[in-house]
């Protein structure tokens, strides 16, 4: 309980640091300053008026839109550097619209657990990553998930501008509201699914996937103390096969559950 507790109080942190623009929210204005040329390493939209840092998938996507065939070599290298790092530790801890998904779960409604199926459907996001985040951008010049899909965007950018501009709003049209739509069926079935978004759609988790058996930071078990009991995947509400693979989010829950202490966090000294 303690260990979810933290892992909150962090993930509201790093929500308020990524948008400590408040007066934006206000004036419905967008922060230009020179950390807007900064990534955060979570899902979080450039055009929420809070917002005082960019989105990496944000700016892979315009980066990949308007290099064409060159690799844009500063977003590539941001996105790199935090999976080396922190892999999905990021996905567990530093991205604000996982916290989202997380509060509206605890919605007392009954819920649909982790299956083949949702194992399957995990990796719709690696498709969703090539189709709409590399293949689209590079043929039409446009960031198609931010455009069509990302909830995030419509959530801490679309509502807050739409609803302080009256220009912007009469402009507002069949796009917004199909990202109106989208972002309800992820909200709603956020209090159902656990972390949803995360587990079948989202591009950066996908990209942030790639490094977790690598990253600095994140989940390692002790193979000499490990018994192969199960209780650490039976736990886990992400659909892992086992602790620290692609679709372990670092959250910590299945240490409490370990009988033997096989599993631990791995730390700056001891890496892997």
């Amino acid at each position: 309980m303690a260990n979810n507790f933290k892992r909150k109080y962090i993930q509201l942190i790093s929500a308020l640091v990524y948008n400590a623009n408040i007066k934006g929210f206000a004036n419905g204005e967008l922060y230009h300053g020179q950390l807007k040329s900064v990534c955060v390493p979570g899902l979080n939209c450039y055009s929420c008026p809070g917002a005082i840092a960019s989105c990496p998938l944000g700016s892979l996507q315009n980066a990949v839109a308007v290099s064409g065939k060159r690799l844009p070599f500063y977003v590539v290298g941001t996105l790199l550097l935090f999976g080396v790092i922190l892999g999905r530790t990021i996905c567990g801890f530093l991205c604000p619209f996982g916290l989202i998904q997380e509060l509206l779960h605890k919605i007392p409604l009954p819920k649909v657990g982790k299956s083949n199926i949702t194992r399957k459907l995990s990796y719709l996001k690696y498709i969703i990553l090539a189709v709409f985040v590399i293949i689209i951008p590079l043929a039409a010049a446009s960031p198609e998930f931010c455009k069509y899909i990302c909830p995030a965007g419509t959530l801490e950018g679309g509502i807050p501008i739409v609803s302080s501009n009256e220009q912007i709003a009469a402009m507002t049209g069949t796009l917004f509201n199909w990202k109106i739509f989208v972002l309800a069926v992820i909200l709603i079935g956020s209090v159902f699914v656990y972390r949803g978004f995360c587990r079948f759609i989202c591009p950066l988790g996908a990209i942030y996937s790639f490094f977790n058996r690598i990253s600095v930071l994140g989940m390692k078990v002790d193979e000499d103390k490990c018994v192969h009991c199960g209780k650490c995947v039976e736990l886990c509400k992400m659909d892992i096969l086992k602790v620290g693979d692609r679709e372990c989010i670092a959250c910590g829950e299945c240490i409490k559950v370990c009988g033997e202490k096989a599993i631990c966090r791995k730390s700056l000294k001891s890496g892997r």
